[in-house]
């Protein structure tokens, strides 16, 4: 379902001159498999995921999503994509409902089919409580939920996740975390970036590595630790960047 096949991305700046972001990245995500993607920040791992869900294209190579072509067949490859960004931002005086309801309409979704998926989605990610209040009231976790519900309302067969527990309490982390395994299980193709090693361990089939704009290091979770002798995934991430030195380097720039 997902094929990036040498995606990089440059960017220019007035002081640094051409920054490469994404820097020849190339694999692949099956139906029912959850690609973990993991790196510090700064390494790429949002670059990358926008140029899947086109919202950034490629200076060069290419990206097939969903049997399509990201640039040559962009408004195809949105229709099979739910692609929840870390920045997101929902509109504080719509209820959750009404918010996504609206993104329902334009996904092209008819009122009974929205009030079906919703209804669904509302079971799924524990939202009946604040479902008809507004966005503006609400915690950390509910607008988490909420745009969760809103990317996810046209029920694509691509799921892109950029750190979807980033400040969340324990509780609702753990329900995100299950909602997305059960996105797995029915057969969705799920990219999931993330920090938290324990979610690597606990959720994704295969992990890429990516470190200054590259793909490192790929494979499962047993084949990372036995390729770099390591049980802890914390560590095994460490080498594969290259050490500690290596990754403080990073994260200064």
């Amino acid at each position: 379902m997902i094929e990036a096949h040498s995606l990089t991305k440059t960017f220019k700046d007035k002081k640094r001159g051409v920054i490469t972001a994404v820097d020849k990245v190339s694999f692949t995500c099956r139906p029912g498999q959850i690609y973990g993607l993991l790196g510090a920040n700064g390494a790429g791992k949002t670059t990358a995921l926008r140029m899947l869900a086109t919202l950034l294209t490629p200076t060069t190579g290419t990206a097939v999503v969903a049997g399509h072509d990201t640039v040559t067949a962009s408004v195809q490859v949105r229709a099979n994509v739910g692609f929840l960004a870390a920045s997101t931002a929902l509109y504080g005086r719509l209820t959750a409902r009404e918010m996504i309801a609206y993104f329902g309409r334009l996904n092209g979704m008819t009122d009974d089919a929205i009030r079906a998926r919703l209804k669904a989605l509302s079971v799924d990610l524990d939202m009946a409580e604040f479902l008809d209040r507004r966005c503006e009231k609400f915690s950390t976790g509910m607008k988490q939920k909420t745009s969760i519900a809103r990317t996810l309302i046209h029920d694509p067969a691509v799921m892109i996740f950029d750190e979807p527990t980033l400040g969340l309490d324990v509780m609702t982390a753990r329900a995100i975390v299950k909602f997305v395994r059960d996105c797995r299980d029915r057969g969705k193709t799920v990219i999931y970036s993330t920090h938290i090693m324990s979610e690597v361990e606990k959720l994704c089939d295969r992990v890429g590595i990516i470190h200054n704009g590259r793909l490192v290091a790929e494979g499962t979770v047993p084949e990372l630790r036995a390729r770099f002798n390591e049980q802890d995934m914390e560590e095994v991430f460490v080498k594969a960047v290259g050490g500690e030195a290596a990754l403080a380097a990073a994260l200064k720039n």
